[in-house]
């Protein structure tokens, strides 16, 4: 039989360390390895669907989202982020994935350099690498934020810089002053920066910082899927200059056509609705991170404390993982995260606090304490 000719592109990415695990998950497992709220979507946004499907708004949308939706995120990006857009410069997308999946096509040409934090959130490196850019990883601290200065080293001559603060898998969250530097350095360098700031509400102690506050050549990358517990809503956006606006959209036509309508509607109301909900996850989460990572403490587990979004990110050996998932604690080995991240695991606390409980249990019961 004809060998099956495959692109040397996607054969040179792997299925994601997160799903296989999450798909793999036995019954009875507590899973700490998917970033999944397990918050309900508040009532009003559910409201606001069910009320386009009565009326009837089903049918494809203008490619770039409904006009109400992209002047909601522009009066959202004016008053939480400081930014100034116009609904032109945004686009509507199947979650954050499609955004930076556009963005990468659009502006990574063959060959070009994409830096990222290393660890860092796993689509950066696969999405690059599709596009036929070179993924390279930026190291980061001993309190694992990104180390400035190796990153100024590393953009001479790189296409993007992708920044993800409150960072996935690490939960830190970078200052005013190491933003500011990023985006005033890869401006002088050159590089587009690509904020990826899809867990900004979920802050303990410190606050965020948009990077297009800092510089013109900055691509925002949000979504509602986090934010709003609706992951499954599949509904994100972009926000940048026009000159990359109006090519992104050529790719988001053909890949996607347009945002999910139903989706689109609720999402006017998630944004222009009552944002109690959000200040509500945000202080469970604090509470389940306290619970949480006190407890990995008091077995010993040295780590830096996350600042932000709803993951641990703890010193772990390859044995130890296993014995965990063995004992029904479903986590991810950091080495689904980058070259760096080998001796780590991630542990997502967006879990009831009695789960959190017993995973720390398991967790104990495979150290042995």
């Amino acid at each position: 039989m004809r060998k099956r000719r495959i692109a040397r592109r996607v054969q040179e990415i792997e299925i994601s360390g997160i799903r296989k695990l999450f798909e793999a998950a036995v019954p009875g497992s507590i899973n700490l390895g998917l970033g999944q709220p397990d918050f309900d979507t508040p009532d009003h946004i559910k409201r606001a669907a069910i009320k386009a499907i009565h009326e009837g708004k089903t049918g494809y949308t203008p490619n770039a989202g409904i006009p109400e939706l992209r002047e909601a995120i522009c009066a959202k990006l004016a008053r939480e982020n400081a930014l100034t857009y116009d609904p032109g410069q945004v686009i509507v997308t199947a979650g954050a994935s499609e955004a930076l999946h556009i963005v990468m096509q659009a502006l990574v040409e063959e060959g070009d350099r994409v830096l990222l934090a290393d660890p860092g959130f796993v689509s950066y490196a696969a999405l690059a690498t599709i596009a036929g850019g070179q993924p390279e990883g930026v190291p980061l601290d001993a309190g694992l934020h990104i180390d400035i200065e190796a990153a100024k080293e590393q953009m001479d001559g790189a296409r993007l810089f992708v920044l993800n603060s409150p960072g996935n898998p690490t939960g830190a969250v970078e200052s005013r002053e190491s933003v500011q530097a990023l985006v005033e350095y890869a401006q002088d360098a050159g590089v587009t920066v690509v904020s990826d700031e899809v867990y900004e509400h979920f802050i303990y102690g410190v606050s965020h910082w948009s990077a297009a506050r800092y510089g013109e050549d900055v691509i925002t990358i949000n979504a509602a899927s986090k934010t709003y517990a609706m992951t499954g809503w599949r509904l994100g956006y972009l926000a940048g200059p026009m000159e990359y606006v109006e090519q992104c959209i050529k790719v988001h036509q053909y890949c996607q056509a347009g945002a999910t309508s139903i989706s689109q509607y609720a999402g006017v109301e998630a944004y222009n609705g009552d944002q109690k909900p959000v200040a509500e996850m945000c202080a469970e989460y604090r509470a389940r991170r306290d619970l949480f990572c006190g407890g990995l403490q008091k077995m010993g587990i040295d780590f830096p404390i996350p600042e932000g979004a709803f993951y641990a990110f703890v010193p772990m050996e390859e044995q130890l993982i296993g014995k965990v998932l063995s004992n029904g604690v479903v986590i991810v080995p950091g080495q689904a995260f980058g070259n760096n991240a080998k001796g780590y695991a991630r542990m997502s606390y967006a879990a009831s606090r009695e789960m959190l409980r017993q995973a720390l249990l398991r967790i104990e019961s495979a150290m042995g304490v």
